[in-house]
């Protein structure tokens, strides 16, 4: 049984984990986007590929991980990763297309991405 990725629920799940509000990722898309048309594109179950590239490159997460990202599978691998005391910290990239370092480098990313969208925020603050 061949289960369908819902795109749009991707780019929204991706977009709460990073601590992004969709006001903030239209202002980042363009003049041409809203709230509400951010909102409208959460709920598409497939996305334009440039468009997904256009958000890919505004929360720094690769257009793979909207088309493929499986919550079921994304939840296993996440309870396994945090279970295995031994995989700990010490994690080291390879080329291989193992599906677990795939989310654990994904997942490293976007902590980091966050840290980036509040060191960003809070100059935006100081400054204003």
């Amino acid at each position: 049984m061949d289960k369908k990725i819902h795109e749009g629920r991707n780019v929204k799940r991706f977009r709460e984990m990073l601590g992004i509000k969709q006001e903030t990722l239209a202002l980042e898309l363009g003049d041409d986007w809203n709230q509400k048309k951010i909102s409208i594109l959460e709920t598409k179950e497939t996305i334009d590929v440039p468009l997904l590239q256009q958000i890919s490159t505004v929360l720094k997460i690769p257009v793979e991980a909207f088309q493929n990202f499986d919550e079921e599978q994304a939840v296993n691998i996440i309870s396994n990763t945090f279970n295995d005391q031994a995989n700990g910290y010490n994690y080291y990239p390879t080329f291989n297309f193992n599906p677990l370092e795939k989310m654990v480098e994904l997942y490293e990313r976007m902590l980091q991405q966050q840290k980036e969208m509040i060191e960003k925020l809070e100059k935006l603050i100081e400054e204003k």
